[in-house]
């Protein structure tokens, strides 16, 4: 499975205002710098993790970004359903009908296995869990900031 940018930046974004907890809003150019993350692209993944009420933003000096809910209430499937649809592996298990072989489609069952099984490891991973291993990871020292 390809994990897409957009998710993968928009969960190290996550990952980095969980890490900042009540400290206020971050600025954006602040998240971009540390997770090397292009500013105007996160901008545009920050904005769609607002509208969809993951992120809470204000504008002006003392504006930037902070999440809307708990760490530990953000799973790692509600970023990816939101950032990029649905996780399904394959559309024909999203949508049986588009597909005129899906009820006698001997890979179909493995597929849904599949997804079923990236779907529970998504659904049972929280922002917070990765954000307290990376805190981890910083403290032996494996990771920079």
């Amino acid at each position: 499975m390809r994990i897409p940018m957009k998710v993968d930046y928009g969960i190290r974004a996550l990952v980095e205002l969980a890490q900042h907890g009540t400290d206020g809003h971050v600025p954006t150019a602040e998240i971009a710098r540390r997770q090397e993350i292009p500013e105007p692209y996160l901008d545009q993944l920050l904005g769609t993790l607002q509208k969809f009420g993951l992120v809470r933003s204000r504008r002006g000096p003392q504006g930037g970004h902070a999440l809307a809910k708990s760490p530990g209430d953000i799973n790692l499937e509600m970023v990816m359903v939101t950032l990029e649809g649905t996780g399904e592996p394959l559309v024909c298990l999203e949508h049986p009908g588009e597909c005129g072989l899906s009820s006698a489609c001997a890979q179909r069952e493995v597929w849904q296995t599949v997804g079923d099984t990236i779907n529970s490891v998504l659904r049972s991973t929280s922002i917070a869990d990765l954000a307290n291993k990376q805190q981890r990871l910083v403290g032996r020292g494996m990771y920079y900031i």
